[in-house]
């Protein structure tokens, strides 16, 4: 098996809990909170965990928030490189309406950073990065760092023969999709990312996939995965093209379905798995994560009954 680094420079700290309602004004008596470890590179970490496979996850933690942080990933037994962030880790809070089942998602900002912080990461990244394994780079880039951050990442692993999956969005999902020379293996983004990013809608799979390919077609990664919500997840790469469907199940809550394919998905890479295979691995981990509450990711026992309940398709 392949090692794999996830990268995590925005972490949060979750808090989840629930309520009656949600309304303006009164004093809102909510349930016992749960605490857990948050940010992108954190969870794909987490989801790697559940399902039975190790990584090594380079975190930046700042402050009181950092320490707690620390402890919770400490806790579920996930290695960690912790680098200095250059201020308190920052919070986010989830709520939901128990009367609707709706989900209102409150994420604070964390610390800004300055170009001392960045040459420390690409230095942390680069001494960490496992020779022919996978880079994860997930969930948004701190304030401060420049937005090619993904691209000097692909520059200085690219010696090691280490692949990098980019699972980002904003500024820096647009960056990466206009570069040419340092560029990752595998690009994921949502279908409203994608439509942003095409400049029109992509109403359905096939449009997506054609999209998938264009990008794959201009160099901007040689695998690129669309997520389409409830319908799966589509894929191109040279020669390729599928989609996998969703497992039908339901839903309590949306969180973390995003990062736990992309732990299912690298985890499968990093142990041979074809892209196809990966892919379904993916899928069937998403929909686990949806059956679970608040901040919960997926669990192996969900995710293996669901995945032969994830077929793929050529497009």
């Amino acid at each position: 098996m392949h090692d794999i680094l996830t990268v995590t420079l925005n972490p949060t700290v979750d808090l989840s809990t629930s309520v009656a309602h949600v309304v303006p004004g009164d004093k809102l008596r909510c349930a016992p909170p749960v605490t857990d470890p948050g940010g992108g590179g954190i969870n794909v970490s987490r989801a790697i965990r559940l399902l039975g496979g190790e990584s090594l996850a380079l975190v930046a933690l700042g402050g009181h928030n950092g320490d707690k942080l620390r402890a919770l990933l400490e806790h579920e037994g996930i290695r960690l490189i912790p680098l200095v962030a250059p201020g308190e880790t920052r919070m986010s809070l989830a709520v939901t309406d128990s009367t609707t089942g709706e989900q209102f998602r409150f994420v604070l900002p964390g610390p800004i950073w300055n170009e001392a912080g960045l040459k420390a990461t690409l230095a942390a990244v680069t001494t960490a990065v496992p020779e022919a394994g996978y880079v994860v780079v997930s969930g948004s880039l701190p304030r401060g760092l420049p937005e090619d951050f993904t691209e000097r990442v692909c520059a200085k692993i690219g010696a090691r023969g280490a692949r990098v999956i980019a699972d980002t969005s904003g500024p820096a999902l647009t960056r990466l999709a206009e570069a040419r020379d340092a560029v990752p293996y595998v690009l994921r983004m949502d279908g409203l990312e994608a439509e942003e990013l095409a400049g029109r809608a992509l109403p359905d799979r096939k449009d997506s996939v054609d999209f998938a390919s264009e990008l794959v077609t201009r160099g901007v990664a040689s695998v690129v995965v669309i997520a389409r919500g409830a319908e799966g997840n589509v894929l191109a790469a040279e020669g390729l093209r599928l989609h996998v469907a969703a497992a039908k199940v339901p839903v309590r809550s949306l969180v973390g379905a995003g990062d736990s394919f992309v732990g299912a998905f690298v985890l499968a890479l990093a142990r041979g798995a074809e892209l196809a295979r990966a892919l379904q691995w993916g899928a069937a981990a998403a929909s686990a994560a949806v059956m679970t509450d608040a901040t919960a990711l997926c669990t192996r026992e969900d995710t293996e009954a669901l995945l032969d309940r994830c077929p793929v398709t050529e497009l």
